[in-house]
């Protein structure tokens, strides 16, 4: 009998066997005799597994810590009205290079010195350094003498290799200094670098007029912004001049910042009204 022409598609044969359909349905694949037996984790099996985890995350943590960057937060006002206390902020390593205090601790208190990738600090810059007059802790602040120079104070007044530096009336800002108000001025230094600076006893203060710091080659001067409450280079018995050795790497940038007297620790509800959230992410000048 002749087929009709069905215009070329495929038809689908009406006696074909039920057997043969069944034949082309994929069958699902059965499981290896290995993945059968395999016994499920014990406790102690889960325990290790997890604690593998977090040795990994803390190895990798700790690289980044000690090769690209660390956070430090700021406790005291030295460094006001350019640092807050509440600021966190991350510090760059590889800028200067690596030295012992680059390391965690207690890694810093190795016997080694010198420093490898080594790059200088410029003036203006804002650095944390191993204070070794003060238990090698962490201190944050400004270079502003570079090896070399002759650094001195005369009546509020910075005066750089016998030349005072640009210094502009701002503001006079309120409540700062334990309540009271302080005078605001811009220093511009010779590079161009150009920063706030806070003055809480005016001209007058102890460290406002100071002999002449001569500067050792391989060192630096540093000090605070908030210049009448700075522990720093012009208290030469607790802070002195610092070696390029101490130096940890210089402030790039806030991640964070809160404001402590909005709010405690604890104080969770009160968090969202006391971040400084124009902080976050700013860069560290």
């Amino acid at each position: 009998m002749a087929t009709p022409d069905n215009g070329g598609e495929a038809v689908v044969n009406p006696t074909a066997s039920e057997d043969a359909v069944i034949a082309k349905t994929p069958s699902k694949p059965e499981k290896s005799s290995m993945e059968q037996s395999q016994p499920p984790m014990t406790a102690a099996e889960e325990a290790w597994d997890l604690a593998k985890t977090v040795l990994v995350a803390v190895a990798i943590a700790l690289v980044l810590r000690i090769v690209v960057f660390q956070p430090f937060n700021i406790p005291s006002g030295s460094m006001k009205p350019n640092l807050l206390v509440g600021d966190f902020l991350v510090v760059s390593k590889p800028t200067f290079g690596y030295s012992k205090a680059s390391l965690v601790y207690p890694l810093t208190r190795m016997p080694i010195d010198g420093r490898i990738f080594a790059g200088s600090p410029e003036r203006g810059d804002i650095v944390v350094f191993k204070n070794k007059k003060d238990g090698n802790k962490d201190y944050i602040k400004r270079v502003i003498g570079m090896p070399g120079d002759q650094i001195q104070m005369l009546g509020g007044h910075l005066y750089i290799n016998g030349s005072a530096v640009q210094k502009e009336f701002v503001e006079v800002a309120e409540d700062v200094c334990g309540g009271g108000d302080a005078p605001t001025y811009k220093e511009t230094l010779d590079n161009g670098v150009s920063y706030l600076v806070q003055e809480c006893s005016g001209d007058d203060g102890e460290l406002d007029t100071t002999a002449v710091y001569h500067v050792p080659a391989g060192h630096y001067f540093m000090m605070g912004d908030n210049r009448d409450q700075s522990q720093d280079s012009r208290v030469v018995s607790a802070v002195g001049y610092i070696p390029l050795d101490a130096v940890v790497g210089r402030a790039e940038r806030f991640f964070f910042s809160v404001d402590g007297a909005k709010t405690k620790f604890w104080e969770v509800w009160k968090w969202p009204f006391a971040i400084r959230y124009g902080r976050i992410l700013d860069k560290v000048e």
